[in-house]
């Protein structure tokens, strides 16, 4: 006799943190509905992202965002899987037709972290020191306060990160604060990082659940997840990213703060070496126009010759 078909499937990569992130939806969807977990299945899926780290290969060079995600997209527009766990940063800005992010775990600490085996700070840091990060917002971020820094490629997992400082293939480096939570390896943190000098980025600490576009059952199952306010920063961050055409291969950064018609949206833009940069901040109460008002401010204040250099 057939086995009968479980009330859904949930697709994710085989980190960790992928996993952790995966499990938690599980227990709330099943809390929500009424089901046992045997009735959720979890499928693991290989992502480019994943293969490409044991390489060092800079997420820039082999496809940004989207590399986190494409297996899985390709398998829940496939049918083949119901939902998509995702951690919403690695979710590019332009999603494949047909899919959408339907719903988004409240979020979670969303500052990074500096953990290093040496020091204490950024700013104890010897002359020279080597600063392992793969993302270009981080790197930017340090050489700002610290231009003598040498940034050295520095992908995996959390652990293999962690590993990494204690080989000593660099002295520090960044992690996001909701990761080391979620993993509960918070006490890794050599010390948490204002979001003055390291805003985080766009969407960072948060958990988004893709479906199908077309698909209300799921869309339905999963919205009872939904935390609004997070939903909310998210969609605001997200369109100022989409404004700024942002991608791996752009420094930006984003955080936002209250809820509802006291929303605020703070927005950076970089450059490589970090000695350029530009803020905005605006409020109000629509996400979406939220989001497309720090972006254009950004953009008018970069002007149309230093945006050309950068997106080039």
């Amino acid at each position: 006799m057939q086995s009968p078909a479980p009330f859904a499937r949930i697709g994710t990569r085989g980190s960790p943190l992928a996993l952790a992130q995966a499990k938690l939806v599980r227990r709330l969807l099943c809390e929500a509905h009424g089901v046992g977990e045997d009735e959720i299945a979890i499928e693991v899926f290989s992502t480019g992202g994943d293969r490409s780290q044991a390489a060092n290969v800079e997420l820039a060079t082999i496809g940004g965002k989207g590399v986190f995600t494409k297996e899985i997209d390709d398998a829940l527009l496939a049918g083949r899987i119901d939902i998509g766990v995702h951690s919403s940063k690695d979710v590019a800005t332009g999603m494949p037709e047909g899919m959408a992010l339907a719903a988004f775990l409240e979020r979670e600490d969303v500052r990074d972290a500096f953990l290093s085996v040496k020091v204490q700070s950024i700013d104890h840091l010897p002359e020279r020191a080597r600063f392992g990060t793969s993302s270009i917002r981080r790197a930017a971020q340090a050489l700002r306060l610290r231009p003598d820094l040498e940034i050295v490629p520095f992908r995996g997992n959390v652990h293999t990160r962690l590993n990494k400082l204690l080989e000593g293939v660099a002295d520090a480096t960044l992690l996001a604060m909701a990761g080391l939570n979620r993993l509960e390896e918070a006490h890794r943190a050599t010390a948490i990082l204002d979001t003055q000098n390291f805003m985080p980025a766009p969407a960072q600490g948060a958990i988004g659940l893709a479906v199908r576009s077309d698909d209300d059952r799921f869309r339905s199952v999963v919205t009872a997840l939904d935390h609004a306010p997070t939903h909310a920063a998210i969609l605001a961050e997200r369109t100022m990213l989409a404004v700024l055409d942002g991608s791996c291969r752009t420094p930006v950064g984003a955080f936002t703060s209250g809820s509802g018609a006291g929303l605020t949206l703070k927005g950076e833009i970089l450059s490589l070496d970090g000695q350029t940069s530009f803020q905005a901040e605006a409020s109000g109460a629509t996400p979406e126009a939220l989001g497309q008002k720090v972006g254009k401010f950004l953009l008018e204040q970069a002007g149309p010759d230093w945006v050309r250099q950068w997106m080039a």
